[in-house]
């Protein structure tokens, strides 16, 4: 069946939304890119997109599929059992499909969990975001994230946890730089993986055709990673002249996730006392910086960091608004959020209208190069499309939480 989206304005993933286009859809894909007055005899389904954008579906750059945003995230990994992490992870998974983000980055998850939900839905038996998997983060003993990553000591053992996660079936691999805000006693200025482990990291996985990511808060553990190679920097709280410069020079990109810090210190008073001071400390560093580096020429992917405390997986376009009351651009956030983010993981296929891509597609109201409430607000979402599946005529609404049910018990005799 051809479905013609026609009436309104045509982003493609990079140029100024356009006038005058008309898009078809035909088994999944993106058929046809021609001026609206060729399709006067079109004989398949019209959907009338006045008054709308046709865009490319979303793409989030840094999602945790194990993490469903409680305020401890240590605690959450202990907390739920590897079954249940399996059932809430497709959901989460599909939760960000219903709110417009048609692929994700995973990028740390737990026991290998991410990878077997991605296969789930590529192998069509679950209906969901195309997922991108760093499988189990590499970082130093006691590091950042050690109690869901694998520690590794030394460029041997580097190489050796890059070869583990390849083997599992990772499509990219993710190393901690630095300390971070979610684990107890470490400190995000410091590096933690050194220059000569994470250089051999990152050439190990280039030599199997992956790209590599870094968690990385603090300058000398942004300049380990961007010197060893790395594809993206992850938060960048303290972006220094001297990492800019050897940032942009190198083209690696910066993926903020502003949406970390912001939605855990809504709830101050429910976050562990450690989470609550560094997050209270960098917030401010972490903002100005991304703007700096913004402001400089770097280049922006979205991500969120969806699944740490409140920062809920369905609710990741409130990064583009993030980054739009910081001060960039409407057209530069849907660009990180389209078509750079595309380019950095790597897509062929997706996250462009494009002839021949998937049609992964998201027809919001209004224009959000303009007004960026019309992407950010899910309220003026009116369709996901994913390979040409109108996603939320699937997958319906998100199902209530409910009290367990226990069946009813005869009355003691005694």
């Amino acid at each position: 069946m051809k479905s013609l989206y026609i009436g309104g304005l045509v982003f493609d993933g990079r140029a100024e939304p356009k006038e005058g286009l008309g898009v078809v859809v035909e088994d999944g894909k993106i058929a046809r890119i021609a001026p609206a007055g060729e399709f006067s005899g079109f004989s398949g389904t019209r959907i009338d997109t006045s008054g709308c954008t046709l865009m490319p579906g979303l793409i989030d750059c840094h999602v945790h599929l194990v993490l469903p945003g409680e305020p401890s995230v240590m605690a959450s990994i202990r907390s739920h059992s590897v079954q249940d992490t399996v059932m809430r992870g497709l959901e989460l998974a599909q939760s960000t499909l219903r709110g417009g983000f048609t692929a994700v980055r995973d990028l740390g998850g737990r026991d290998y969990i991410e990878i077997s939900i991605r296969e789930t839905i590529n192998a069509g038996f679950q209906l969901g975001p195309t997922i991108h998997c760093a499988g189990k983060v590499i970082c130093m003993t006691g590091g950042h994230g050690w109690f869901l990553g694998r520690e590794a000591d030394g460029p041997l053992d580097v190489v050796k946890a890059v070869r583990e996660n390849i083997k599992a079936g990772a499509d990219h691999i993710k190393f901690i730089a630095t300390g971070g805000v979610a684990t107890p006693n470490v400190d995000p200025m410091l590096a933690q993986l050194t220059l000569e482990e994470i250089s051999a990291g990152i050439a190990e996985a280039q030599r199997f055709g992956r790209k590599s990511t870094a968690h990385a808060q603090g300058a000398p553990g942004i300049l380990n990673a961007v010197r060893g190679g790395i594809h993206s920097i992850e938060h960048g709280f303290q972006i220094t002249d001297e990492v800019m410069a050897e940032m942009i020079k190198r083209n690696v990109y910066l993926v903020a996730t502003l949406a970390a810090l912001d939605r855990t210190l809504s709830k101050p008073g429910a976050l562990p006392y450690y989470i609550l001071d560094k997050g209270q400390r960098f917030y401010e560093m972490h903002r100005q910086s991304t703007l700096k580096f913004y402001k400089a020429g770097g280049k922006l992917a979205l991500g969120t960091d969806a699944g740490t405390p409140f920062n809920y997986h369905g609710e990741n376009a409130q990064e583009l608004k993030l980054l739009v009351d910081l001060g960039i651009s409407p057209i530069d956030a849907i660009r990180a959020g389209t078509g750079n983010a595309a380019d950095l993981i790597g897509f062929t296929d997706r996250g462009y209208v494009k002839e021949g891509y998937w049609a992964d597609l998201l027809l919001v109201k209004g224009n959000p190069a303009k007004d960026i409430a019309a992407a950010a607000d899910r309220a003026n979402h009116r369709q996901v499309l994913k390979s040409g599946i109108d996603v939320h005529a699937t997958l319906g609404p998100p199902l209530k939480p409910q009290a367990p049910r226990f069946p009813q018990l005869a009355p003691p005799t005694f």
